[in-house]
């Protein structure tokens, strides 16, 4: 099978079920971000340490990933279409738990932080701000047309996450987040 199959070289792309849209198309424009967020992800995730202490983490974002592959699916799928796995509820009280349980090792914020600290953590919070835009992306589109509500529950959630990431990251590698006014 070859990489390129030369049918987007007109302006147009496929979305699931072969329905044809230019490549500026909301829905394009929603996956493609998905897309963006889950290498932003991955790029993160290469510039953690090495060791045991990041095996729970890595296997946490093995199932974000493989979630933000559905969640792309879901949103090249025309409306009225499904698709096997869609996002449900389930995911977001799981991103949620794993929400809590970060923050309860964490101090508590008392001013907003800079982005930065370990390099690992100054890319999660890259990804949490690809992440946003795919949410409002998301948003966009479930303006237009129906959306799976989980998958905007999903993306927020999701940022959330990265947020508290990105705080434990510079924790457990002894960087300190930097507060807004200091």
């Amino acid at each position: 099978m070859k990489i390129y199959t030369k049918s987007g070289d007109k302006g147009e792309t496929s979305l699931v079920f072969g329905v044809r849209v230019p490549k500026f198309a909301d829905r394009v424009e929603a996956y493609g971000t998905c897309d963006e967020a889950n290498s932003s992800i991955g790029l993160a995730l290469s510039l953690l340490p090495e060791g045991e202490e990041w095996k729970e983490l890595r296997q946490v974002f093995h199932i974000i990933q493989t979630k933000l592959f559905h969640i792309g699916a879901e949103l090249a799928t025309p409306a009225g279409k499904q698709v096997g796995w869609p996002i449900q509820e389930e995911d977001v009280l799981f991103l949620e738990a794993e929400i809590d349980k970060l923050d309860a090792t964490l101090p508590p914020l008392a001013n907003f932080i800079l982005p930065g600290g370990h390099p690992a953590a100054a890319a999660f919070h890259i990804a949490r701000t690809v992440v946003r835009r795919a949410e409002r992306k998301a948003v966009m589109v479930a303006q237009q047309e129906e959306v799976n509500g989980a998958v905007v529950k999903y993306l927020n959630r999701l940022s959330d996450y990265l947020f508290v990431v990105a705080r434990h990251v510079n924790r457990t590698t002894g960087h300190v987040d930097q507060n807004l006014h200091e």
